[in-house]
């Protein structure tokens, strides 16, 4: 069985993604992240855009696995979305 593609859009202030990222670290599982707050101009712009269309109230961190859209740090959800 392949890991689903995991994707987590955070700030780099956030303590909850710190927690998400730091959990997702522990299950040995590969994924891509971006520090919202870090970017700037359109890239930021662009990167917001793409949250909204995920979670509407853009907020922080939005987790997508797979085909799942998980909104702030949800270790039971996340865990399932995994396959653990």
């Amino acid at each position: 069985m392949t890991n689903p593609e995991v994707k987590i859009f955070s700030l780099s202030t956030c303590s909850h993604c710190r927690a998400t990222k730091k959990f997702i670290d522990g299950c040995t599982i590969k994924y891509e992240f971006v520090d919202v707050d870090l970017l700037k101009g359109d890239e930021r712009k662009a990167i917001i855009a793409d949250v909204k269309k995920f979670n509407p109230r853009c907020s922080f961190p939005t987790i997508i696995i797979g085909e799942k859209v998980i909104v702030g740090f949800k270790e039971k959800e996340i865990k399932e979305a995994l396959g653990m």
